[in-house]
C-alpha cells in the first residue's frame, strides 16, 4: 500500500469532512464524527481529520491506484468547497 496526504487550510474542515462522508456513505462503508472520518472505497481508503483551521485526508491504495484515489477524493472536496476556491496540497509518502 502507498499513501498520500491531502491538505486544505480552511475553517470549515469539519463541515467538509461530514459532507464527504455523508456523500460517500450512500455507496460505500463510512464512519465519521465531526473531527474524524474513514471511507472505504473499492480502490483504497481515506482517513480524514478536521480541526478549526484545516482538513487533512490521508488516502491509501495500491501504487497503481494512488493517483486515482487522490483525484477522486480531491475532486469531491473541491466541489464541496468551491466557494473557497480551495488550494489542496498533496504529499506522497515514500
Amino acid at each position: 500500500m502507498t499513501a498520500s496526504r491531502l491538505h486544505l487550510n480552511t475553517p470549515k474542515g469539519s463541515q467538509y469532512l461530514q459532507q464527504l462522508c455523508k456523500h460517500f456513505g450512500h455507496k460505500v462503508p463510512v464512519t465519521f464524527s465531526p473531527s474524524e472520518g474513514r471511507v472505504t472505497l473499492p480502490f483504497g481508503t481515506g482517513e480524514m481529520a478536521a480541526s478549526e483551521t484545516e482538513l487533512t485526508i490521508t488516502v491509501q491504495s495500491q501504487a497503481d491506484d494512488l493517483a486515482r484515489m487522490e483525484c477522486f477524493v480531491g475532486d469531491h472536496l473541491a466541489r464541496f468547497a468551491f466557494r473557497e476556491n480551495p488550494t489542496l496540497t498533496r504529499q506522497r509518502s515514500a
